[in-house]
Formats: structure tokens, sequence, C-alpha cells
């Protein structure tokens, strides 16, 4: 937290491309979607294209439109329940956003993403080639998650962090998150009455987010936690992101005016870009090496690349060219990096040298198991202490 004056992310050269999360718990009314918020939001954001800005749209809220919609009692518990939910839900939010924008005469596009779509390479440029050419036919894409088709080991956890995900994919300069919180807090307002907002944070660390509570709100399943490992990822991309409260009129106007409002997460640092970052955001590696001493301090002091002979063990099931996280013998990540050879062939390659991989192969793809050119190392982003682990 600092206690100078907050920049102004007002210049609409400087800060052109905006990409706006609004949550469920924003968009969510009693008997559904709150139309008046949308439409309220939509002429906001309209009069920040005026300016010449070009806009992204982040939209939870198909499940809660669908579970109105059916008159469920209560939010569906099970995967096939949230995604039938999803399936009714998905085109009404989409019909509200469009019923928004439209009374300015501006157009909507539905862009449903999984996990895997940014964790592959070729998808993930066929998906920023089809945002840039919404932007630059005047359109505002309406991203969300493609609920009906995810199954728990692959989603996104939270539309939180897709925001971010999709932020580095079109190359966003501020990212916005709309949320039913005024802030971050030094504790849980819910809990402490005299708990006081956080204006700004430059670093998001392990302490930080282990004082996050663990459940999300109600209506919406991405919590403070979910705001941190965005705000982690948006720092580490030398991305600003701000925390605003989404029912308060002229929020968005307000903090990109430099004004009090909500919390900026910013250190001012660089931006990293291009295939590391994309490495380093991936939502789910495929799978993991294990390395021993030698290989980790190699990869971490020298920028060698990774050899058979560093490898010590294989954890998941992955292909050529899939990334994987890298290990070091107290498990601490190395970085991630995109593989030369399958699961199967490192495990029968591990250890060896690297004259051995055709006698034990029959074949050899490279001498390297991950090139040097194709591996993102942790300490390059500044984040190794926050970044959280997934389960393989």
């Amino acid at each position: 937290m600092a206690t100078r004056s907050r920049p102004s992310f007002q210049d609409p050269q400087a800060y052109r491309r905006l990409v706006v999360k609004v949550g469920s718990a924003v968009l969510a009314g009693p008997q559904g979607l709150d139309q008046p918020v949308l439409d309220r939001l939509a002429d906001e954001l309209v009069a920040l294209r005026a300016e010449g800005r070009e806009l992204v749209v982040v939209s939870s809220g198909a499940v809660a439109a669908g579970v109105a919609h059916l008159q469920l009692r209560e939010r569906p518990g099970t995967i096939p329940a949230k995604q039938a939910a999803a399936a009714v839900g998905q085109p009404l939010l989409v019909r509200a956003w469009e019923r928004a924008f439209g009374r300015h005469g501006v157009s909507v596009a539905q862009v449903l993403l999984t996990a895997p779509d940014l964790a592959d390479r070729t998808r993930f440029l066929h998906a920023r080639h089809t945002l840039q050419t919404l932007l630059a036919w005047g359109v505002v894409p309406v991203v969300n998650e493609n609920d009906t088709v995810v199954v728990e080991e692959v989603q996104f956890g939270d539309n939180d962090r897709l925001s971010v995900l999709v932020a580095t994919l079109v190359g966003a300069d501020v990212l916005v998150l709309l949320s039913d919180v005024e802030a971050l807090f030094d504790r849980d307002p819910r809990l402490h009455p005299d708990a006081r907002p956080i204006a700004w944070v430059e670093r998001v660390d392990r302490h930080l987010l282990a004082s996050a509570e663990p459940a999300p709100n109600q209506v919406g399943r991405g919590g403070m936690r979910g705001k941190l490992v965005a705000a982690e990822k948006a720092l580490a991309a030398g991305m600003p992101m701000l925390l605003l409260p989404g029912r308060r009129p002229g929020a968005i106007r307000d903090a990109l005016a430099g004004q009090p409002v909500g919390t900026l997460f910013w250190s001012g640092g660089r931006r990293y870009a291009g295939r590391k970052l994309w490495l380093y955001q991936l939502p789910q590696p495929a799978g993991e090496l294990l390395l021993d001493a030698g290989a980790a301090r190699a990869l971490r002091e020298t920028g060698a690349s990774l050899l058979p002979a560093g490898i010590r063990g294989v954890r998941g099931q992955f292909g050529v060219g899939d990334p994987v996280r890298c290990l070091d013998p107290q498990g601490r990540l190395v970085g991630v990096g995109l593989v030369n050879y399958s699961a199967a062939e490192v495990e029968l390659i591990k250890g060896l040298q690297t004259r051995e991989i055709e006698r034990r192969l029959g074949y050899r793809h490279s001498d390297e198991v991950i090139h040097r050119d194709h591996f993102a190392l942790a300490s390059e982003l500044e984040a190794e202490e926050s970044l959280p682990r997934g389960t393989l």
C-alpha cells in the first residue's frame, strides 16, 4: 500500500484498451439480471469508447440468470446442473448486454472460452486474432467462460482469473474488476466493522493471499482470493488493475482519473509480453517435471536449456509442445516451458545423457527436453512466491 497520489489513466492514447470484468453480484437482481445496472454500465462504457478507447467486457452472470429464469430455489451444486443453468442463462446474458449497448447503436459479440483454449498456443493466437478483429470493427466482445462444456479439472475457477488472461490475450492497458465489494480491506469488513480499505497494492505475496477469505459470496464463485490471484498475474505483466465497486455510478471514470476509488494494483513495473508471458499465465499446465539440483540451478542461473540428464521424475500426461512446470528438489517452481517430448518419452529418457536419447527411443526429436527459448523462468516475472499451483 502506498500513500502517494494514485496515477491517472485518463489519457486514451496511453491507456487505450481496457478489459472490464463485471461480477455476478453486480449484475444479478432478485428476478435475475438487473437490466438497469447493465444499462448504466453500458452508458459509462460507451462514454469511454467516445474518448477513443477500446473495450472488452468479461461478464459473469450466466448461471445466475439461468437459476432465476428456471425459478430454482438455490444455485446448483453439481457440475451438470451448473452447466445446464449456464446453458439457459448464457443467451439471456448476451441479450441483456445487447439491449444495453444497442441503445447506443453499439454491437456486441459473444465469446466463450475454456482453459484449453488459452493453454494451446495455436488456439490462443486464433482467439487473439478474433478479438482484435472484433475491436477493429467497433464491436464490444462479451467474454465468458464456456460453463456448459467445462469440467472441474479444466475450468478457470472464476471470471476474475479469466479476465486477466483475456487482458493478456488482447494486450490490454488497464484491467478493471467490478465487484460487489468497495475495495480490498485490511481485514474482512463483514467480520470487522473497523476494517480499512487499501488504496494501493504494489505486490501480491503469499501472506496477502492467505489473508483472503476462502469462500466467495452466494452469487459468484471467485471471492477475494480469486481477485488477488488475478491481481498477482496482472502485476506480473506490468498491467494496472483496478478493483472497483460495480454498483457505484461513475466508479470507472473516477478511478481512471486517479480518484481514490476501490483498490489499485500496480507496481509501475515493466510489461512482459509474448510467448514467455503466455507460458507464465497459463491456467493449467499439462504436467510437471521434477529436476535435480544441478538442472534447477542451471536453468535459474545460466539460462540453460533442460536436458534429459537433469530430470528425475515426470507427473501428468502431456504431449509434444505442451506446457509443463519444472520443479526443483524442494518442490519449488523453477519455471514453465514447452516440451519437445511426450510424458511417456521423457519417462524413458530421464536421467540419460543426450547421446543416449536415440539409442533408448530409436529416434531423437531434439537434444533438449525444453529449449531455453521456450522456457519462462519464474524469477523473470518476480512472482515465484505467490504463484498458485495447479493440481494434476
